[in-house]
């Protein structure tokens, strides 16, 4: 059995820090929340390192206000130091920081940004580990919001692995509860939902079930200038954790 820790969660209130928070206690570890609602900001560094006393491993689930490459970038890269910095001064084990499956691929946008928010983990004086999710269910009604114009919503021909954010914190959780026989290092890991699904054709799902009229018709969306979405560059590899339910099983629960 695994030895309960005292674990911090940045991003805590967020999709999916807040089931990680959730399914951690429920683990029975003692959780710090991270979140500047607890008066802990990982941006300016206010009330970091108090927060840590005596955490034994960080969760990195803070995620920036904007998609923008620059601005993410900023924000992943100064979280990451702060975490950095804080936790080597404390003494902490670990962290385990959430990504994008299939990120790497990419040299624009977000995921270029969670690159080097990677990377920044990585390089830091604590031993880092890489949970690379993919895109959440929750994620299609927020793409549906942003690409409508009028009666349709555009939306990138992405292959994809549609996964819960619940069934992403389970993953961390389970990565916590390695660590005692399995040192942190710096392995990436993933998890992705149960099958291969279409943004296009879940999103088209989501409008069915809304019943508002809105057409799912394929358009320019991110920064993908070398199709790489279509090609399935965001689908997980062959040892990755799969993890139900469907996209479908999950919009009718």
């Amino acid at each position: 059995m695994a030895r309960e820790k005292k674990i911090a969660v940045a991003g805590a209130t967020g999709r999916l820090g807040s089931h990680a928070v959730e399914i951690l206690r429920e683990r029975g570890h003692e959780v710090v929340p991270i979140s500047r609602g607890a008066g802990v900001d990982v941006i300016s560094g206010e009330g970091l390192v108090a927060a840590l006393e005596g955490v034994d491993l960080i969760v990195d689930a803070a995620t920036g206000p904007s998609p923008d490459q620059a601005e993410a970038t900023e924000f992943f890269t100064t979280a990451a130091r702060n975490l950095q910095q804080a936790g080597a001064e404390r003494g902490v084990e670990g962290i385990l920081v959430v990504s994008i499956i299939g990120t790497d691929h990419f040299n624009t946008g977000y995921n270029a940004a969670k690159v080097v928010q990677e990377r920044a983990h990585l390089d830091g004086p604590v031993p880092a580990r890489i949970l690379r999710g993919a895109q959440f269910h929750e994620f299609v009604a927020q793409l549906v919001d942003w690409g409508t114009q009028g009666d349709t919503a555009f939306l990138p021909r992405m292959r994809t692995q549609l996964v819960a954010a619940r069934s992403v914190a389970e993953a961390l959780a389970d990565l916590v509860d390695e660590a005692d026989s399995a040192p942190l290092g710096n392995p990436i890991a993933e998890v992705a939902g149960p099958r291969e699904e279409s943004l296009l054709e879940a999103a088209r799902l989501l409008a069915a079930q809304q019943g508002n009229g809105l057409r799912i018709e394929a358009g320019e969306f991110f920064e993908d200038p070398e199709g790489l979405y279509p090609a399935g560059a965001v689908l997980p590899g062959p040892v990755a954790k799969l993890a139900g339910p469907t996209y479908e099983e999950w919009l009718n629960q």
